[in-house]
């Protein structure tokens, strides 16, 4: 009655089924695996309850995905590739995040074709090695610090082509203008800015001067975002 239970109603004579036993060994080392990495992942990373859930499921998703299309596996990786897309179409994530999810689909995927040795081998390396990368900052910027985005408004009568360029190029090595666009009902003007500080401890004193060339309207400097790091 087992047998004929979990039989598909289009299988064939040739066609071999899963039994339970195997079905759930999979299933259970696949979720070892998803909690390993979600482990890995929650260390010294900010990250959401769902998204760490969702890390610790996608390992048994695939498994059972590449389970379900027994005897073709091109099939198994195109489908479970589809899940994949779920995430790019919601909030965009870090590249980060992406590798995480890759990961874990690529562990599941190892599962779900029964090599549950090399499935729990490859996660325990790569979770480590990210770890690792983690631990070290590798990839971080030297002299992060220097690099910044300036925000600066400006009224509507100040011409801002070159306006701030000689204070620009006294305290910083380069500079190069991202954005202009008016505020406040077109009475202002606000510039966007990447520069290179030639040292950081002047950054107040860029500050002070810019203030005095631009009648001490608002000012903002912060950490320069990479986007060339986000996918």
């Amino acid at each position: 009655m087992s047998n004929t239970l979990f039989q598909g109603i289009f299988d064939t004579n040739m066609t071999s089924v899963i039994s339970i036993s195997d079905f759930l060994l999979c299933v259970g080392c696949a979720l070892v695996i998803g909690l390993i990495l979600a482990v890995t992942y929650m260390y010294g990373t900010k990250y959401t309850k769902s998204f760490v859930a969702t890390l610790a499921l996608l390992p048994a998703v695939v498994c059972v995905v590449i389970m379900m299309v027994n005897g073709n596996v091109g099939t198994g990786v195109a489908v479970a590739g589809a899940f994949s897309l779920v995430r790019f179409r919601s909030v965009p994530g870090s590249a980060k995040e992406i590798g995480a999810i890759f990961l874990a689909m690529c562990s599941g995927l190892v599962a779900g074709m029964g090599y549950l040795a090399y499935a729990l081998l490859s996660a325990a390396i790569l979770g480590s090695i990210m770890l690792l990368y983690n631990r070290l900052d590798f990839g971080t910027r030297k002299h992060g610090a220097r690099y910044k985005t300036l925000h600066i408004t400006i009224p509507e009568d100040l011409d801002y082509s070159g306006v701030f360029d000689k204070i620009l190029k006294k305290y910083t090595i380069d500079y190069e203008i991202l954005q202009i666009k008016t505020t406040n009902m077109g009475s202002l003007f606000k510039l966007t800015y990447n520069l290179t500080l030639k040292d950081p401890a002047t950054e107040k004193e860029l500050i002070d001067a810019l203030r005095c060339r631009n009648g001490n309207l608002e000012i903002t400097m912060c950490r320069q975002e990479t986007i060339v790091g986000e996918l």
